[in-house]
């Protein structure tokens, strides 16, 4: 690799680290020779892998499955030699030259960078090739197989009877030939093979033979169309070599250079921005709705960690919308930092009241910003087997599901200028092309229809079509996003209209002020793209239990009024002030004391209030044996409308607490010599100035320099080293040498709940960003999160 990239020039050694990211951030490589070390890394690789579109998985497969091939060669396997699909393999092999996954060499062969040649265990379905299956083989073995197929080899030895078998099953019309003479029972046999991918072996066998042979299975045995592993358990194996030939001339490798067509229908920018802008404007308010309800009433967490169905749907209603523009919300917010854990509680923290302040169109930009960086799927609420998910609960990171959004995006912007797809659902194809390995919900009935149905609510699609909020999003512009949600939503309303009917209607998003006055003495009938208030004696009531005098409460409504406030809202909060307070209580433990006899003589008499215990000690005086808070609930419950008493006589104003919860805690200190792996995008590179520096250079590959001048003794050292962000270079060694030689740890893990916990694992499994093995904690197989692992000892 590092001979071609010192044949490209500036310009296009810039697209390679444009390309790569991860490989550009600090510490920045001195050489090319180092940039060619990082880019064949396999941590690098396994984060270029997930952006690659269809076509480009295809042929690095097929190129994985070939072995060294040529550009001209690869064409007719991928039945590309001519028309659109030569001019999509050539657009599929520039995007994986500009990824430094897939080069050309001056002998005019792809060559592949050697992590992405294992990213396939049996790339096109085809077992390794001949050569690599006869390594084992003795020279007497090869000579018995070359005289049942007639051939003569140049020589006796090993070296020369190999070369004449691999020549001779490299020739498919002679495999082909030698196939159409075997037994019915063989060729059938044969053909099953090519048409399905190879078994792994179960386990190794070192002695004795093994038997239970297919029918028709010892004659391919014999002429070399299958090869037998004397060492391993298992079927025998098809070379590559006899599996393509067995498929015959008629077969190619899979390939789809064009992505699917999707019907589409003519459609203006204005109609995108009018559908987008009706769509985020009410996201917006509901989402500012969602988390008021959280800052006033924190959602409880469940015992197993996240906000259950039950919150769900209690905030779903106050909020007035759908579960899934809830899990949205609260999902965004937490990205965002406006919602913490705080102890079994889901609380606002101070970063809300700031956000909450903002106008509608910054507070949509800082959860679609959130939104867009998630790494999961705020929309799914089932698992696979149909049981509701709940939301916050942490869930191990998934890379897929962020490609999943950014495929959307970039699939729909792919799309003819001036068209939107007629039925967006077919978007979901296109981003099974643009990124096949995407992750998918199990609860979606057709391709990520709840990742359409989230780009939809938050106006980033609108009618089938990239919105200016999209575009912004998908080039990764944030001034532009903040730019394109105040073009489409409309600063905050500061006024409202008010009806004879005891409502209030504000047109747009409210404004903090105004829906804060609002919620203090109406209640909310509805949201979204207008509100609306209904006032009651009992919402009168709430604001005048919050200190509030009738004057002052209709003079506050009154300079949000757009006209004079209707006589029957005046008369309301008037006659409802009058009746408030008429009966005080004070706590004794408690007393109930008033200026009219009759009226408390009334209260004692209550059928409905004697569970309060009420004992009339004057004619203007009653003693409760229950507490003030219960005793001023029972009888607002009955009718009335008491207040409460301070012990100084002065009325005890009725403020809603405002719970808050605490800065999120600062990630763990790293161990001193550890220098934490720098993510793509969280430093701004000069490419430019990069690409010609390097250019420039020495050519030299110096060693790798991961921490403190130790390099990295195995790529599972490597890979686990790139996630494993809080251990030691020495735990990080402990447990790649677990992993390699199988043998047993004892980690300490940080649980999605925040737990700290001890482990003993065996059987160790490296899946990055997992770890799967035996806990023999839960005497069960268990699935860890490589960066939760905060220290590692012998098992």
């Amino acid at each position: 690799m590092a001979a071609w990239l010192r044949g490209l020039d500036a310009p296009e050694l810039e697209r390679v680290l444009a390309a790569r990211p991860d490989v550009a951030v600090a510490p920045e490589p001195r050489s090319v020779g180092e940039l060619a070390d990082r880019l064949q890394r396999p941590a690098s690789v396994a984060l270029a892998l997930p952006r690659l579109a269809l076509p480009c998985l295809q042929v690095a497969e097929a190129i994985a499955a070939l072995g060294s091939v040529s550009r001209d060669d690869l064409a007719p396997f991928l039945d590309a030699a001519d028309g659109e699909r030569t001019r999509g393999l050539d657009v599929a092999l520039e995007a994986l030259a500009d990824r430094a996954l897939v080069w050309p060499g001056h002998d005019g062969v792809l060559h592949m960078a050697a992590p992405l040649r294992h990213a396939w265990d049996s790339p096109l379905g085809l077992d390794a090739p001949l050569a690599r299956l006869l390594a084992g083989t003795n020279s007497d073995e090869l000579g018995r197989v070359l005289a049942k197929l007639g051939v003569k080899p140049a020589g006796n030895n090993k070296s020369r009877r190999l070369a004449a078998l691999i020549d001779h099953h490299s020739d498919p019309e002679k495999v082909a030939a030698l196939v159409a003479k075997a037994p019915g029972a063989t060729r059938k046999l044969l053909e099953q093979r090519a048409s399905r991918p190879p078994k792994q072996p179960a386990f190794i066998m070192f002695t004795g033979s093994q038997s239970g042979s297919e029918p028709g299975e010892q004659w391919a045995l014999e002429r070399g169309l299958l090869i037998r592993d004397r060492h391993r358990y298992g079927s025998a194996r098809m070379p590559a070599e006899v599996a393509l030939a067995v498929r015959g001339p008629g077969w190619f490798a899979p390939f789809t250079p064009v992505p699917p067509v999707v019907r589409s229908v003519s459609i203006t920018a204005s109609q995108i921005e009018r559908e987008a802008a009706a769509a985020s404007m009410a996201f917006a308010a509901h989402a500012a709705l969602v988390l008021r309800v959280c800052a006033v009433t924190p959602p409880t967490r469940l015992k197993a960690g996240g906000i259950g169905a039950r919150e769900l749907s209690r905030i779903g209603k106050a909020a007035q919308c759908d579960e899934i523009v809830v899990r949205i919300a609260l999902e965004a917010a937490n990205g965002a930092g406006l919602l913490a854990r705080d102890g079994d509680r889901v609380a606002a923290t101070a970063g809300y009241d700031v956000w909450a302040e903002k106008e509608p169109a910054d507070q949509l930009a800082v959860l679609l910003q959130a939104w867009w960086t998630l790494p999961l799927s705020p929309g799914g609420s089932r698992d696979e087997d149909g049981k509701a998910l709940p939301a916050l609960a942490g869930p191990p990171a998934c890379g897929g599901c962020v490609q999943g959004r950014h495929g959307l995006l970039s699939a729909a912007s792919q799309l003819p200028a001036g068209e939107g797809a007629s039925n967006p659902a077919e978007l979901g194809a296109l981003i099974v092309w643009h990124r096949p390995l995407a992750d998918e919900l199990p609860q979606d009935a057709t391709p990520f229809a709840t990742l359409i149905r989230e780009t939809e609510l938050l106006g980033a699609l609108a009618l089938g079509a990239l919105s200016p909020i999209g575009t912004a999003l998908l080039a990764g512009d944030t001034a532009a996003l903040a730019d394109a949600c105040r073009q489409l939503l409309p600063a905050a309303s500061g006024t409202a209209r008010f009806g004879s009917d005891l409502t209030a209607m504000v047109a747009g998003t409210p404004s903090a002020a105004i829906a804060t006055l609002l919620d203090s003495a109406a209640d909310r009938e509805t949201a979204g793209t207008a509100s609306v208030w209904r006032f009651s004696p009992g919402s009168v009531r709430r604001a005048l239990d919050a200190g509030l005098t009738p004057d002052a409460i209709t003079a506050d409504l009154a300079a949000v009024a757009i006209e004079p406030l209707p006589q029957p809202l005046s008369y309301l909060i008037h006659d409802t002030a009058r009746s408030h307070g008429r009966v005080r209580v004070v706590s004794a433990a408690s007393v109930i004391h008033g200026g009219e006899p009759a009226l408390l003589a009334e209260l004692a008499a209550h059928r409905k209030l004697t569970q309060l215990g009420l004992r009339q000690l004057a004619p203007t005086v009653l003693i409760s044996r229950t507490p003030p808070d219960k005793t001023l609930a029972a009888l607002r419950s009955a009718g009335y409308a008491p207040v409460a008493e301070k012990p100084d006589g002065t009325v005890r104003v009725e403020r809603a607490e405002r719970p808050r919860a605490a800065p999120p805690v600062p990630s763990p200190r790293l161990p001193r010599g550890r220098s934490r792996p720098q993510q793509p995008g969280n430093r701004t590179v000069d490419l430019s100035a990069l690409a010609a520096r390097l250019l420039a250079g020495p050519q030299d590959i110096p060693e790798p320099d991961p921490w403190d001048g130790r390099p990295y003794g195995s790529d599972t050292e490597e890979i686990i080293a790139g996630y494993a962000r809080n251990l030691s270079f020495t735990d990080v060694r402990q447990l790649a040498h677990a992993v390699n030689k199988g043998l047993a740890v004892t980690i300490e893990y940080i649980a999605t709940s925040g737990n700290e916990t001890i482990r003993t694992l065996s059987r160790l499994d490296l899946d990055p960003p997992y770890l799967q093995a035996w806990c023999h904690l839960r005497n069960d197989e268990r699935v860890f999160t490589i960066s939760r692992i905060h220290g590692v000892m012998p098992g």
